[in-house]
């Protein structure tokens, strides 16, 4: 069974749920807004440029969640994917996926943006198989800190191979959707990597190589 691998922010979804989830906070009043805007942009500025000290973000993304009860944070989790991530998942990502479901194809998000913001979003999908990076966890509550690899550039090719170990699978015939140059790593072990609208860093190291470069956003007559 081969297996369809897609990245999130900005391949399935038009915009970065990683950020969004960091607006609706500040929005919320739930977050001091001027150091979390301006520490939320400085991060998402470094990602998009390739140079994110991604423990560095994880120990600000994840202090919120350390901060509040779960349920609480639950409950504000709807509300996110209601007001930030219903409007930006893209028709045609939709279909994509269906595409790869109806050929019989494994599917799996893999994404650097922690698991309490994506699960429900690989939910809303119908994609059964996740790999994120994982908040830790310690008597009902998180911790602010990271369980295991960050799923980020070359940690997320290693959480893959971790994962077809436990699982038996393998990457023939695979496929991965991604936008960013940061999974270039990851979409160089597949057998059919797919630029989907690119940043300009992967579209040059797409287009030289020969990979397939596709939109998945509406266009002006859509």
């Amino acid at each position: 069974m081969p297996l369809a691998l897609f990245d999130l922010d900005n391949t399935l979804l038009a915009g970065d749920s990683d950020y969004l989830w960091g607006q609706f906070l500040v929005e919320r009043g739930l977050v001091d807004r001027d150091h979390y805007e301006r520490e939320n942009e400085r991060f998402y500025r470094d990602y998009r440029e390739g140079c994110l000290d991604i423990r560095a973000f994880l120990r600000f993304a994840l202090a919120p969640l350390a901060a509040h009860p779960v349920p609480d944070l639950h409950a504000w989790r709807e509300a996110f994917l209601t007001e930030k991530i219903d409007p930006i998942i893209l028709g045609q990502a939709r279909a994509l996926v269906e595409r790869h479901r109806a050929a019989g194809d494994l599917l799996l998000l893999i994404t650097a943006t922690n698991a309490f913001v994506t699960a429900p979003i690989a939910e809303r999908f119908g994609i059964p198989h996740l790999i994120a990076t994982e908040p830790e966890q310690a008597d009902g509550r998180y911790t602010g800190e990271v369980a295991g690899t960050p799923a980020f550039r070359e940690g997320k090719v290693q959480r893959l191979e971790a994962w077809l170990r436990q699982t038996g699978e393998g990457l023939a015939g695979s496929s991965f959707y991604s936008d960013s140059h940061n999974d270039i790593p990851l979409l160089q072990r597949v057998d059919h990597p797919v630029a989907v609208d690119p940043d300009p860093e992967l579209r040059r190291h797409a287009e030289g190589l020969g990979w397939p470069v596709i939109s998945l956003r509406p266009t002006a007559r859509d």
